[in-house]
């Protein structure tokens, strides 16, 4: 402890904005504090909102000198700005020419005070560091991050349920096959794959070298697949196409990568219907194992979530991202261990491609449906992991950068 604060009162001048200081000092440095050196107490004014200086105050001397362990009573006015608004304001020793010693982790009083129709009012005042203060702001950060993205969207969660309904409805539209093309298309995607890798190209894995067991083996890899890839494929584009709704409304623009990923995981439930079926005809039953899907399920809706409101944040400022996240999306799913076995990867590669959260999900998806097992605990806990960063983490960057897409768009 260099410094100590026996006492300290703030109180506001009546007849001005301006406060009157009074504080007993203790030096507990180990070296005297001479005037002549350019110790002195003053105080700096910020601005809250910005951090930005406002004013050095004049210097207060603590006397000639002020050996160690000595004390000293100090009184100083601090004056504010005449027009109305809130302020802080740093009191402090320091050394001329040299440092502000609340920079260097000292002891400082922190006042936080405002202007109000000319006359000053103290809000709070408090002895505190600048480390005691970013850790406090960190804190609230951390807290922010947590509950803002949860908290939105519960608060908007009817309108979130009323447009994935309508976005839906409205892909089909005046379509002869209507809502049927919502059963249709991950079914013709399937498809699609299953004949180019298990007839064309003949893949097989090796728990069940048959026709059947492929197709079995290649569906539950695309279940996850299905959900993460349609919201991650419109995600760049989701504010550009609701660019009215930035402009014009008061709108919760947050909400609008959450209906992405709850549009994709309507395709998996879907989807997962489809299988389930097969399932059901193929071995006679759905394994019991299947009641560990919410523990990849959970991880899957946040990690998407994540990386949507970051790819709908950046596709505002790079619009090329729609075009390269497509070749990406397709890059990503050939490294994804889904219509090949794991053993066709390098055996090099493996361990860098096991981190891939899709791996993950695709692997705890086959163990729970085909192979009567609960998911492998060390990846189920990373992807969590991972999940949770890439949900807090999106959200926040998405809330930053929000504020600007008016101007950009």
């Amino acid at each position: 402890m260099n410094l100590e604060f026996l006492h300290a009162r703030v109180e506001a001048i009546a007849d001005r904005p301006a406060l009157r200081v009074q504080l007993r000092l203790v030096n507990r440095s180990g070296e005297t504090w001479r005037l002549a050196e350019g110790y002195a107490v003053s105080y700096q004014l910020f601005d809250p909102d910005t951090d930005a200086l406002i004013e050095d105050g004049p210097r207060t001397g603590l006397g000639w000198e002020l050996p160690s362990g000595q004390t000293a009573e100090v009184e100083l006015e601090v004056a504010l700005p005449p027009e109305d608004g809130r302020f802080r304001v740093f009191v402090s020793l320091l050394r001329e020419q040299v440092c502000w010693h609340y920079t260097q982790g000292w002891k400082f009083l922190l006042i936080e005070a405002a202007v109000v129709a000319g006359r000053s009012v103290v809000e709070r005042s408090k002895v505190t560091t600048l480390g005691v203060l970013e850790g406090q702001k960190l804190a609230r950060a951390a807290s922010r991050a947590v509950r803002y993205p949860l908290a939105g969207i519960w608060r908007n969660w009817s309108l979130i349920r009323s447009m994935v309904g309508r976005d839906i409805r409205g892909r089909y539209r005046g379509s002869f096959g209507g809502m049927f093309w919502t059963v249709l298309n991950p079914l013709l995607l399937m498809v699609t794959y299953f004949f180019v890798f298990g007839i064309v190209l003949r893949a097989r894995f090796g728990n069940d070298p048959s026709r059947a067991g492929f197709v079995l083996y290649f569906l539950a890899g695309m279940l996850p697949w299905l959900a993460f890839s349609e919201a991650a494929g419109r995600a760049p584009f989701v504010i550009l196409e609701h660019r009215n709704f930035v402009k014009k409304l008061v709108f919760p623009l947050e909400i609008l990568p959450v209906n992405l990923v709850l549009a994709g995981l309507a395709t998996e439930v879907i989807a997962l219907v489809i299988f389930a079926a097969g399932l059901l005809g193929a071995r006679g039953a759905v394994p019991a194992t299947v009641l560990w899907l919410p523990a990849l399920l959970i991880p899957q809706v946040l990690f998407t979530a994540g990386l949507s409101w970051f790819l709908a944040a950046l596709g505002v400022y790079v619009r090329d991202l729609g075009q390269v996240s497509g070749f990406l999306l397709t890059l990503w799913f050939f490294l994804t261990p889904i219509c090949y076995p794991v053993e066709a990867l390098p055996r090099e590669a493996l361990p860098v491609l096991a981190e891939n959260p899709l791996f993950t999900l695709v692997a705890g998806y086959r163990a729970i449906f085909l192979e009567h097992q609960q998911p492998a605990f060390g990846p189920l806990w990373k992807l969590w992991l991972i999940a949770l960063a890439a949900f807090f983490l999106g959200h926040a960057l998405f809330y930053k950068l929000k504020k600007s897409f008016a101007d950009v768009i």
